[in-house]
């Protein structure tokens, strides 16, 4: 059996937040969607649970992190291509998010960085092919 993981991450306003992950080109589960959390598809085995925060203080006796404030996790996830990098940034700016810092080239890896709506810091690479052997 193969193992999946749920990254789980509470959010302000789940159809909000929806709506700008769909605008990045990503998929929702329905069967796993209600009012209280939406289960975004990353990966075949990777998926995103936006969750309201209401909801999500069921699953925690913790405070919930402010992540325009503080840093709770650093979710990073790989591109195709450069332009595809770096159109998924720009999208996620124009849908309300902004970016962390400049894009980094480091030859072996290209990187960039935005926060969603909720503060959540999303990493983005690019390994160019004959890097990734």
């Amino acid at each position: 059996m193969s193992r999946q993981i749920f990254v789980n991450l509470p959010v302000k306003d789940l159809p909000r937040t929806m709506a700008f992950f769909r605008a990045l080109k990503f998929d929702f589960n329905m069967q796993w969607t209600d009012e209280t959390a939406a289960c975004m598809v990353i990966g075949e085995n990777i998926h995103a649970m936006l969750i309201t925060e209401k909801r999500f203080a069921d699953f925690t006796p913790k405070a919930i992190c402010n992540a325009h404030q503080q840093t709770e996790v650093l979710v990073c996830i790989s591109c195709e291509s450069k332009v595809a990098l770096q159109q998924m940034v720009s999208e996620a700016v124009a849908q309300g998010g902004r970016t962390v810092r400049e894009p980094k080239d480091h030859g072996f890896m290209y990187e960039h960085a935005f926060e969603d709506l909720d503060g959540h810091i999303w990493e983005v690479v690019y390994f160019p092919p004959q890097q990734a052997e």
